[in-house]
C-alpha cells in the first residue's frame, strides 16, 4: 500500500470521527436545552399552582382573623422545614403574585424563567408587565438584561413619544422595529458609561465608554444594531472627516450614524451629519441597502432650533438627547397617566 493511500484512507477515517464526534455532541446539547426547558415547565406551573393555593385558601374562611399577616410567615417556615429552600416569604409574595397577574395558566409563556416573572410582577401597571413579557420573548433577554431596561424605566420612555393606540400596541406586541423613527429614544439612557462621576469629560471620553460598553450600548439602542467601527473616515476633496459610531441595522437593512455631541446640538451639527449620509448613501451603501439613518446625540437640544436645522432635509436624520443618570421612574409614569388620561 503506497504511502498516500495510507494517508488519504487516515484523512477519510478521521473526517467520519469527527462528524460522530459533532452528531453526539449536537445531541446531546439539545437533550440538555429540552432536559432545562422541561425543567423550567414544571417549576414555574409549580409556582403558579402554589400561589393559587394561596389565594384560594384567603377566600376561604376567616383567614383574615386567624392569619392575618402572618399567613406567608407561618408558610415560608413550614414549607421551608418540610421542602427545603425556596419557600421564603418573598418567593411566596411573588408566587401569589403570578396566580392574580395570570390568573389562567395557559397564558403563562414557557420561554420565560421564573426569575424573569419574579423581576416583571414588580411592575405595578399591567401595560407595563405585558411590555415587557413580550421584549424578554422577541429580544432574547437575560434577566440582568430586564433588570436594567426596567430600571431605565425603557416602557415609560417608548409610551410617551406615541398615543394610547401605540401604547396599547406596545404592551400587546412588544417594541416593533419598522421605520427609521422607531430607533429613537429621546432620551437614551447611557447611565452604565460611568461618566456621571465626572464633573467634565469630553467628547472622546464618552465615545470610548460607549465602546467599552457596547453590549450595554446594544442593548439600550435595541434590537437589530450590528456595531462597524468607531472614527469611521471619510475621504471628500483634500479632506477627511470622521463620524464617531457607525453601526447597521439589520432590521431595517441600512447604516446607522451616530455623532456624539457633548453639550447642546447646533444647527451646524445637523448640516455636517447631513454631509455624512450623502457620502454613505453614494460612496458606502450597496444597491440593496436602504438609506441610511443619522443620529446626532447631544446632552441638550433646542426644539425649535432643530425643528428649523431639520426642515427641508431628505435624509433620514434625527437629533436626540442623551442622559448619563437613571431617569426617575414615578416622574415618567405621571407624564405617562397623563398622556393616557387626555386620550380618554
Amino acid at each position: 500500500m503506497s504511502k498516500d493511500l495510507i494517508v488519504q484512507k487516515t484523512t477519510i477515517i478521521g473526517e467520519d470521527y469527527n462528524t460522530l464526534i459533532d452528531n453526539i455532541s449536537t445531541l446531546w446539547v439539545k437533550a440538555k436545552e429540552k432536559a432545562v426547558n422541561a425543567i423550567n415547565t414544571e417549576l414555574l406551573e409549580a409556582n403558579w399552582q402554589t400561589g393559587k393555593y394561596i389565594v384560594e385558601f384567603e377566600q376561604g374562611g376567616n383567614v383574615r382573623a386567624e392569619y392575618g399577616k402572618q399567613l406567608l410567615v407561618n408558610l415560608a417556615k413550614d414549607l421551608t422545614r418540610l421542602n427545603g429552600k425556596g419557600f421564603n416569604r418573598s418567593n411566596l409574595t411573588y408566587m401569589r403574585k403570578l396566580y392574580l397577574a395570570f390568573p389562567k395558566c395557559g397564558t403563562l409563556s414557557h420561554k420565560l424563567t421564573w426569575s424573569h416573572y419574579y423581576e416583571i410582577l414588580k411592575c405595578e401597571d399591567s401595560l407595563e408587565m405585558q411590555f415587557y413579557m413580550k421584549q424578554c420573548i422577541n429580544e432574547g433577554w437575560k434577566v440582568r438584561e430586564l433588570k436594567r431596561q426596567m430600571k431605565s424605566c425603557l416602557f415609560q420612555r417608548l409610551a410617551l413619544s406615541t398615543d394610547k393606540v401605540g401604547v396599547l400596541a406596545l404592551a400587546n406586541k412588544g417594541h416593533q422595529v419598522m421605520k427609521p423613527l422607531d430607533i429613537i429614544r429621546d432620551p437614551f439612557v447611557l447611565e452604565f458609561t460611568g461618566l456621571p462621576q465626572k464633573k467634565r469629560y469630553k467628547e472622546g471620553e464618552l465615545e470610548s465608554a460607549l465602546k467599552t460598553n457596547m453590549e450595554h450600548f446594544l442593548l439600550e439602542l435595541g434590537r437589530g444594531f450590528a456595531f462597524i467601527g468607531r472614527q469611521y473616515q471619510m475621504h471628500i476633496g483634500s479632506r477627511i472627516f470622521k463620524v464617531d459610531l457607525v453601526f447597521y441595522h439589520c432590521i431595517l437593512k441600512c447604516y446607522v450614524l451616530i455623532d456624539l455631541k457633548r453639550a447642546e446640538i447646533k444647527h451646524s451639527d445637523i448640516g455636517q451629519m447631513n454631509l455624512y449620509l450623502n457620502y454613505f448613501q453614494t460612496e458606502v451603501c450597496q444597491p440593496d441597502d436602504n438609506p441610511p439613518i443619522g443620529i446626532v446625540l447631544g446632552a441638550r437640544k433646542d426644539e425649535l432650533l432643530m425643528e428649523y436645522a431639520l426642515q427641508g432635509i431628505t435624509n433620514q436624520l434625527f437629533a436626540a438627547k442623551y442622559q448619563l443618570y437613571l431617569p426617575k421612574r414615578e416622574e415618567l409614569q405621571t407624564q405617562l397617566d397623563a398622556l393616557l388620561d387626555n386620550e380618554n
